[in-house]
């Protein structure tokens, strides 16, 4: 750091020196040649700019105003012209300035466009004469205009482009807590009423049919497993800083369920008192984990309703494998909605946004016939479909 602030300072050095050998080693020249020689030795400037920029534009303002200050004329004509070449150099202080306005704080660029507009007015009203006079305070002030319009633009872009950064990492941390919500939700408020249930049986019937009460321990201890390993398995996932140890974690773990386990699942609910019918049509054939998961999760919560609150001991899951969908519906002949029934519950809500996030389609109801019912439509992506018919 010391290093680059020396060099810094050494450019800012080196345009004082440039300047002055423009002004003292060349005195004869016309003001035109010394205007165009200070602003290309402007570009020495450019490291002390970045980091002080306030004194890189009190050295620009210094340089420009020694040349046109320094130069000598003999006649009142080629003063004239001469002067008028000379006030080019302060389109090098324009330069710093536009970058002042556009990187710097808005209180410093006000100071800095004040200064520079008071400097360079007094210089051309002191050594500026007749028309020309007019001429070069109306160039000087559309100069500095543009530059300050430039700068200001390039602050709003900036300034813009930080906004839409900061509103897509918001979006971004507002999905992933909605994502992990809906994953704890569909996992732990299926557990824990599988286990209620299980809880309830046996503690009616532990002092009667003490067979029946162990194999509802046996069914707690196997969900209260399961629902361990699913949130750990989500822990793991939210441990992204440590991406090895996350990895290696995540490997002694079992994978993400998927409809290969929607037999285990009406197995549990089975035993919570509810007798499921899986059925299956079309081409079985791999799916795309998202969607995979996503229909688990919808018969996974539907169970956990019909358990909850339909109030029969039957229901009907039917997995329909088309060639450009997964159909998923689950039907009971329960009593339907109640105050307390699924639609109330963030269940379906969740269920819901599951399906608008894979661009699918999800209805859920009571039937006229009675009973409740919730379908999904989940469309299923070409080249995965056709790769997975090819095998």
């Amino acid at each position: 750091m010391t290093r680059t602030k020396a060099l810094a300072w050494a450019g800012g050095v080196s345009y004082l020196l440039m300047v002055g050998l423009l002004v003292g080693g060349a005195p004869r020249a016309s003001g035109t040649a010394h205007g165009v020689g200070a602003l290309l030795a402007v570009s020495l400037l450019v490291g002390m700019l970045r980091r002080k920029p306030m004194p890189a534009l009190a050295l620009a303002l210094l340089g420009s105003t020694a040349v046109v200050v320094g130069t000598p004329s003999s006649v009142h004509q080629s003063l004239t012209v001469s002067y008028q070449g000379q006030f080019l150099s302060y389109l090098a202080v324009d330069l710093v300035l536009g970058y002042i306005v556009a990187h710097c704080a808005r209180r410093a660029s006000t100071v800095a466009v004040a200064v520079s507009f008071v400097v360079q007015l007094l210089v051309i009203g002191v050594f500026a004469q007749g028309d020309s006079l007019t001429v070069n305070g109306v160039i000087a002030l559309l100069a500095m205009a543009a530059s300050c319009i430039a700068g200001l633009l390039i602050r709003e872009r900036r300034e813009h482009a930080v906004a839409l950064r900061s509103q897509e990492v918001a979006e971004a941390v507002t999905s992933e807590r909605l994502r992990i919500a809906r994953e704890l939700h569909d996992m732990v408020a299926h557990s824990i009423g599988i286990i209620a249930i299980q809880a309830g049986v046996g503690s009616r019937v532990i002092q009667t049919q003490p067979a029946q009460a162990r194999e509802a321990l046996r069914a707690i201890e196997a969900t209260s497993r399961e629902t361990l390993s699913g949130l750990r398995r989500t822990l793991v996932s939210l441990r992204q800083a440590d991406r090895n140890e996350a990895a290696s974690e995540q490997s002694s773990l079992a994978p993400a369920p998927g409809l290969v386990d929607i037999e285990r699942l009406a197995a549990a609910a089975t035993d919570a008192g509810v007798r499921v019918d899986v059925r299956r049509s079309g081409s079985q054939r791999p799916l795309p984990a998202d969607i995979d998961l996503s229909a688990y999760r919808i018969v996974q919560e539907a169970l956990t309703n019909v358990s909850r609150h339909a109030g029969t001991g039957r229901c009907r899951v039917t997995l329909d494998y088309g060639n450009e969908e997964l159909s998923v519906e689950i039907v009971d002949e329960g009593r339907g909605t109640t105050a307390n029934g699924p639609a109330h519950g963030f269940g379906i809500i969740g269920m819901r946004e599951r399906v608008s996030l894979l661009g699918g389609h999800l209805s859920a109801g009571p039937r006229p016939e009675g009973g409740f019912r919730v379908a999904a439509r989940l469309p299923l992506p070409t080249p995965v479909t056709l790769a997975a018919e090819a095998r």
